[in-house]
């Protein structure tokens, strides 16, 4: 027993002392572990600087209760019944639930049909090719939910508007760039998402949400504006719009591809435009959408200086996580624009192509090719996931995700 209550002290004091070192020390471990990044393209700083704040030791051993957080909801966490589906799906099945397919043909037999019937897909686009009217099109999709049963997937389009529809006659009927505010943009959108949904459609690949240059976009008509303001209250109004007829949006393209030297389904493209240009200009209507609920971000496939331009933003987790999820806080489906485009296939075969794109973040990844190109791509996927180049928790993420927007959209319970 110590007697001495001075003595008492000055040992509480050193063991105080110690356990402080020891956490620090741990704490710079940790840390350096958990900034590490994998190997790939270069990852930028998410966010924008902030002042630090000091500290003591002794708040980090016992913290005062005005430093204790309230305890909250992880952010992004998933429903307990969609963590449980998740778990149950086979893993063949959940790699399917990643692919967003296009395919030929107008009826029940249309091939897609039948893949529908078997592993099931995480949506299937339908293109002018696939619609003669609307008829038809109510036909079409109720054949595409009848074979996938339990698990239904997003039907998607890209109804930009007039000339830019994939099913022309129906609404919107202006593009973009003739669209007079924001307000006209949602009233055309909220039209057009209850025309979609009445015949089966429960998505859309849109807003483009780009911001062209004042001298003129190669993205034409798809750009509303030159305007960062302008075009954040477009993405926010549209995005609403959709919200309100419970069809499923994906604002495009991030980074930002208004300032691309051509369009990625021309070859590919370059932005030229440094990271901290985009957060001035670009990605704030991007911010605009995340704050309205956009249940779905597009992934742009140009190259951009802080990968110097050697990676598609679809396939850099620089882009994919480093941006969307930890600067921009965006716990949604990450998808890609169509591996198709000779973006991509210029400089990758498809399937290598899909799993890069997983492996940096990407949740769904869009394939309009041919069947056979279609498989390639699936088992490619499926290949990496039993390797561990894409890790089981990566996968389960992705899967997650995907489920928990079905399930909000009335897809799935």
């Amino acid at each position: 027993m110590l007697a001495d209550p001075a003595r008492r002290r000055q040992l509480l004091f050193i063991l105080l002392g110690a356990l402080a070192l020891a956490s620090a020390l741990a704490g710079a471990v940790l840390g350096a572990r958990e900034s590490g990044e994998p190997a790939g393209d270069p990852v930028p700083q998410a966010g924008r600087s902030e002042p630090k704040t000091r500290v003591s030791f002794l708040a980090r051993i016992v913290p005062p209760p005005a430093a204790r957080p309230e305890p909250r909801a992880q952010v992004g966490a998933l429903p307990a019944g969609v963590i449980e589906l998740t778990r149950r799906l086979p893993v063949e099945r959940k790699v399917a639930q990643l692919f967003a397919f296009g395919f030929e043909g107008t009826d029940a037999s249309a091939d897609i049909v039948d893949r529908l019937g078997g592993l099931g897909a995480g949506a299937v686009v339908v293109g002018p090719d696939n619609y003669a009217d609307e008829a038809q099109l109510a036909a079409l999709t109720g054949s595409l939910r009848a074979a996938a049963r339990r698990l239904p997937p997003f039907v998607l389009t890209s109804q930009e508007g007039g000339e830019l529809n994939s099913l022309p006659g129906l609404p919107p009927s202006s593009p973009p760039a003739d669209i007079a505010s924001a307000a006209q943009a949602g009233a055309e959108a909220l039209a057009s998402g209850r025309a979609l949904r009445g015949l089966g459609v429960n998505g859309v690949l849109g807003p483009v949400v780009d911001v062209g240059p004042e001298s003129g976009s190669a993205l034409g008509a798809r750009v509303y504006s030159d305007d960062p303001e302008e075009v954040a209250a477009y993405a926010r109004r549209t995005v609403e719009a959709y919200r309100t007829a419970r069809v499923f949006s994906s604002a495009a393209h991030l980074p930002g591809l208004g300032g691309a030297d051509q369009a990625t389904q021309e070859g590919p493209a370059t932005v030229g435009l440094e990271l901290e240009q985009l957060r001035e200009r670009d990605l704030i209507p991007f911010e605009a959408a995340i704050a309205a609920g956009v249940p779905g971000v597009t992934l742009a496939h140009a190259l951009y200086p802080f990968s110097d331009f050697t990676v598609p933003a679809s396939l850099s987790r620089a882009v994919a996580t480093g941006l969307l999820r930890d600067e921009l806080g965006f716990e949604g489906v990450a998808l890609t624009d169509d591996l198709a485009d000779p973006a991509i296939t210029t400089l990758y075969t498809v399937p290598d192509a899909a799993v890069e794109a997983v492996r940096a973040g990407a949740d769904m990844i869009q394939v309009s090719g041919a069947p056979g190109e279609q498989q390639a791509a699936y088992v490619a996927v499926l290949q990496a996931v039993r390797s561990g180049r894409v890790p089981r928790a990566r996968l389960d993420r992705a899967v997650g995700r995907i489920l928990s927007v079905k399930r909000d959209y009335g897809l799935i319970r």
